[in-house]
This record gives structure tokens, sequence and C-alpha cells, in this order.
């Protein structure tokens, strides 16, 4: 218990989650998301799968990616239900309930693109690198025909949505990197600009490591420490960052995003505030109140209910 006392878990997160929020918990129906006035039923769809991390831990991460990809005009299909990946379950041993998982969620999956096949599914979307490995297997080619796995942030860069680079920041790539096209840093820099470093080393929350074995996950963060206050160094030599001011770390992967919240406390000066880059760029383009703003628009005429 000490080491939760020590390096607290991270609160102020959504009291509801995304589905909750759009009222689209019905297992029964497809929800299809999309901007009536800026799309037609001929426009591209991608189908998102959030996970867990994305949906249920930090639901703010998944409204953001729907946010954005509202904002780039396409139409965003989403599972019927709150699914995992089944990765979870395969890291920790357990292959017969991984393996479960997997065989149901391809079934569904099958059923979804027969009912939407009017829509020509070529992209699959995630927004974390666990369910990305894991989603590999899924033979995604054989379900929507001809289709490809991308991150959120990879898509947005290839609809040439970015940021404009004013601000500074540091960024933790996760081990279960969800950039897979191109070395990540580059796709990081061309989306928040040049002024962003790389912060090494694992952060220590590794999936169920942080609550299974808190013990070895603190001997992990010490060392996550010392790479966190170097680059907050660094960036306060640059005159990137004030003496006194917060520093922002950004990731892409929600367990990174709940380890990294618990160093809020470990810098020289400042805070450490912890995000998620597709969180950050819906609050830079979209304003303040994007979630409140995606969340009634989509609320009023939004959402398409297919029965699958």
């Amino acid at each position: 218990m000490i080491h939760f006392v020590n390096k607290k878990m991270p609160g102020g997160l959504p009291k509801k989650t995304a589905r909750a929020l759009l009222d689209i918990e019905n297992p029964d129906y497809v929800p299809i998301i999309r901007n009536p006035r800026a799309t037609t039923p001929e426009t591209e769809a991608v189908f998102y799968f959030p996970g867990c991390g994305s949906e249920r831990l930090f639901s703010q991460v998944g409204l953001a990616t729907q946010a954005m990809l509202w904002h780039a005009g396409v139409q965003t299909v989403l599972p019927p239900v709150y699914l995992c990946c089944g990765y979870p379950q395969r890291g920790s041993g357990q292959y017969y309930k991984a393996d479960q998982i997997i065989t149901d969620n391809r079934v569904l999956f099958h059923r979804v693109a027969n009912t939407l096949n009017y829509l020509d599914i070529k992209t699959v979307v995630v927004s974390c690198g666990t369910c990305y490995d894991q989603l590999q297997g899924y033979e995604f080619d054989k379900i929507f025909p001809g289709c490809r796995i991308i991150d959120i942030h990879e898509y947005l860069l290839e609809k040439g949505i970015t940021l404009a680079g004013k601000n500074a920041y540091l960024y933790h790539d996760p081990c279960h990197t969800p950039m897979k096209l191109q070395e990540p840093m580059k796709t990081v820099k061309a989306l928040v600009g040049d002024n962003v470093l790389k912060s090494d080393r694992c952060c220590g929350e590794s999936g169920t490591l942080g609550v299974t074995r808190p013990d070895i996950s603190t001997q992990i963060r010490f060392r996550k420490e010392e790479e966190i206050r170097k680059g907050e160094a660094a960036l306060r030599a640059q005159g990137a960052v004030g003496e006194k001011d917060n520093v922002k770390i950004l990731t892409s992967c929600p367990s990174c995003l709940q380890s990294l919240s618990r160093y809020g406390n470990d810098l020289a000066n400042g805070l450490l505030e912890a995000d998620y880059i597709v969180v950050e760029m819906a609050r830079q383009i979209l304003g303040e109140e994007w979630m409140a703003q995606y969340v009634a628009a989509a609320n009023a005429g939004g959402i398409e209910r297919v029965l699958v």
C-alpha cells in the first residue's frame, strides 16, 4: 500500500464513460458517428477500436479521438459494446481466456462488417499500442477486405491536422508504441512541433505490473524520475518553459498516461502535467470546451444507430 500512497493514482477523471455520454451503450446497435453537415453516406468511414484504456479508464482519450475524427470529416464506426482486445489476459498467462475474447470479438466484427458493407471501411483506427499489437492478429484484412490498422496520431498526420508548434513538451514513447509508419519522434514533432524532447526509459506502469508488482514498478520509477528531471532542466535551459512554469509530458498509451500522472510532484520546479497527444490537439484545435461541444454536437443528430 505504501507504493500506492507514495505515487498516487490520477484523479479528476470523467465521471461517465464516452459511451454513456453519447448514449450508445445498447449492445444491439452499431453507432456511426459523423457530422451530418460535412459528410454524406459516401464519405470515408473508419472503424475505431477504443479498447479498455481509452474507453473505460481514460474516456477523454476516446472522446478526443472521436472529436478529431469528426473534425477530420470522416465517419467513425464504433463497436456495439465495450470490448477488451484480449492482450491483458494473454500477457498474464490466461491464454484460454484471451483466445475466447479474440474469437468472440472477431465474430462480432464480421457481423458489423456484413451489416455495414456499404461503407467500404478501409481503415481501423486505434489509440493504444497494446491494442494495436493484439489487433494485428485479428486478420482485419479478412473482416474489412483490404483494410489497414493505424494509430490515431499517424492518421491525423496523414490528414494534415497538426498544431502550430508554439508550445514545448516532453514526450514519453511507450514500450508498446502505436506509431509504426516511421520513427515515433518524427511523427510527434510533425504533429506538435520541433520543440519537444523525448523522455527515455519505461514509465513503470507496464500494463498491469504497476498494480500486481508495485515493488518492482517503484524501482523502475526511480530511474524514470531522473529522466523526467533531465528533460525538465533541458526545457528550462532552452527557455522553452519558464523557470517556475509547469512542464507538460505527452504520451500515446493509456497505461503510460496513468503512470506519468503519478509523477506530478517530482519536478524541481512546478508540476508535471501528463496528457495524451490527441487530447492536447483537441484542446488546442477545438478549444478548451472541446469535450462538451463534441458530445453536444454528436447527440444533436450526429449518431446513427444500426441494428446488428
